[in-house]
């Protein structure tokens, strides 16, 4: 089956008071159009033509490399006059399914029962019933349940206007009826526009049958076109995200109070605590408890792993079984905390490989350096990674103590079960088994008198 997709992205998003098309502001992590992309890339035999204008420069770049057919509306005329600019990009033998790139939680599921019902005797259309349907055109039915029309909320009768079913714009039939009835479209209407919705009219008097189809929720096709909406969808969509992980066994404590964006992947009895924030691709393993306000992004997390309050992770990071990390902690990219590892408050690590067993209990930072097992990192002590050009590695054996206030000048190796007296500067190997000490000879002035104030 051949399917040409049409994705309407062209309009400007006046309501929503920003330079930035209104396509590319950011639900849950993503542009809109990423998550309208997302739904119909998944199609069978789907060739996707987005219809562009307002910032087509922005939008474009912003999805660089993806291939889509980019199609240019210069003048915005209406969603008629947007889809006759696709015509001469349509296959012969196809399907087109026309979607809308600011309502981004439409489903695949609902796309595929819609294409479905489209052959050469049919159309289909999405609508919806909405308690208040202000502002939508409204679904014309016969006596016998046909849909004959829709009538736009400028142009309805009062009766017409009680009507709650409404059109949601996304439809789908054959290129060659599309074709036909395009060029029969005028703008007699209160805004002047040519309106796709005028398609089903030509559908109803070419014979077709209009298949209609509604989505499992209301959100599901709701647009945004102001900053409100936008935070409402977002919150519908966390809800939602919230819901599914209670039901596989994670214990989310307010799902008000709870944000992916991304992808989220969970063991069993997990535990989230509130205003927690996943970004990018996150694999969590079972038995692990995430204390409230910490940001976790690309980051792999074993079993049983305990995650204090206010602790970023900015991966790819990797967490082994049975660690503990925080409160106050900031895990940079390329961590990696071995089995029963310990990072704790005020704690930064950056590319640092960390063995099992090994602590860095407060108030350090550890970066490219690479700690074997059981070693024990005292309060304050730091890793000076960077000599001002190139970053180098400190390693730091099996069983290593380093003493609090330690500066660690790297190239540097600290070998197996070697102590480091705390306030030194180290700046050669130690070699395994050995103490270092590197500070000032400490001086008592008996005679010594305090100054005092004139």
């Amino acid at each position: 089956m051949l399917l040409d997709v049409l994705v309407l992205a062209a309009g400007k998003g006046t309501r929503m008071r920003s330079e930035l098309p209104k396509v590319l502001h950011v639900l849950a992590g993503k542009p809109l159009l990423a998550h309208v992309f997302n739904s119909v890339e998944a199609l069978d035999g789907a060739a996707i033509n987005v219809i562009v204008g307002h910032g087509k420069e922005q939008i474009q770049k912003t999805f660089a490399g993806q291939r889509f057919n980019w199609i240019e509306q210069t003048s915005q005329l209406g969603t008629a006059h947007a889809v006759q600019q696709a015509i001469p990009h349509l296959r012969e033998g196809a399907k087109v399914l026309i979607v809308y790139g600011d309502v981004p939680l439409i489903k695949n599921a609902t796309l595929k029962k819609m294409i479905a019902g489209v052959n050469d005797d049919a159309m289909a259309l999405l609508t919806v019933d909405l308690e208040n349907p202000r502002g939508y055109g409204r679904i014309l039915r016969n006596q016998a349940g046909d849909v004959t029309g829709i009538i736009e909320q400028k142009d309805a009768a009062p009766e017409q206007l009680k009507i709650t079913e409404v059109n949601t714009g996304v439809m789908a039939m054959t290129a060659v009826d599309l074709k036909t009835w395009l060029p029969k479209i005028n703008n007699n209407n209160a805004q002047k526009e040519y309106y796709l919705t005028d398609v089903i009219g030509l559908a109803r008097a070419a014979g077709r049958e209009i298949n209609t189809y509604a989505p499992e929720a209301v959100e599901e096709v709701e647009g945004v076109n102001s900053r409100a909406q936008l935070v409402t969808l977002e919150r519908y969509y966390q809800q939602q995200i919230a819901n599914k992980l209670l039901d596989s066994g994670v214990t989310v404590i307010d799902p008000s109070r709870f944000d992916s964006r991304g992808e989220l992947n969970t063991g069993t009895d997990v535990v989230i605590d509130i205003n927690c924030i996943f970004e990018g691709t996150n694999h969590i393993g079972s038995g692990v408890v995430i204390g409230p306000n910490c940001v976790i992004k690309d980051a792999t997390i074993g079993d049983n792993v305990t995650i204090k309050a206010n602790t970023v992770i900015e991966g790819p990071v990797t967490l082994g079984d049975d660690v503990q990390v925080g409160p106050f902690a900031r895990l940079r990219p390329h961590t990696a905390l071995g089995q029963g590892a310990k990072v704790g408050n005020f704690v930064e690590t950056k590319k640092a490989d960390i063995g099992p067993g090994s602590k860095i209990s407060h108030l350090s930072y550890v970066g490219d350096a690479k700690l074997g097992s059981d070693v024990n990192v005292g309060a304050g002590t730091i890793t000076c990674n960077y000599d001002g050009v190139n970053k180098h590695l400190t390693e730091i054996d099996d069983g290593a103590f380093i003493g609090s206030n330690t500066s660690l000048v790297a190239p540097v190796v600290v070998g197996k079960n070697a102590t480091v007296g705390a306030g030194s500067t180290i700046n050669r190997n130690v070699p395994d088994e050995s103490l270092a000490i590197a500070r000032g000879k400490q001086r008592v002035v008996d005679t010594w008198k305090r100054p005092e104030k004139n």
